[in-house]
């Protein structure tokens, strides 16, 4: 399966990235380089995962951040990367809004 990460999931990750990077140097680094692996598992794994707010949720191993998916045909289309840590009401208005 192909993976897609659109606009609106690349700047959660740019957002995600820049918060951790303050907290500690390569810490954003790292960030990144573990929700791309999760992103990755998606080639192999879409489409498994629980439907929160009409999306796939796929929830990061190693920060407390979700991938909100969808199947279309052959490709997993990454929507957005969110922080777990938002309000539900936060997230489902985020999501309402793509």
């Amino acid at each position: 399966m192909r993976v897609t990460i659109l606009e609106s999931a690349e700047h959660d990750l740019e957002n995600g990235y820049k918060f951790y990077e303050q907290q500690s140097p390569e810490l954003g680094t790292y960030f990144l380089d573990t929700l791309f692996s999760d992103i990755d598992s998606l080639a192999y794994y879409g489409g498994i995962h629980p439907v929160f707010f009409g999306y796939n949720r796929l929830l990061s191993k190693r920060f407390p951040f979700a991938i909100y998916y969808k199947i279309n045909n052959d490709e997993a289309l990454v929507f957005a990367v969110l922080d777990c840590r938002q309000k539900p009401s936060w997230t489902h208005h985020r999501l309402l809004a793509l």
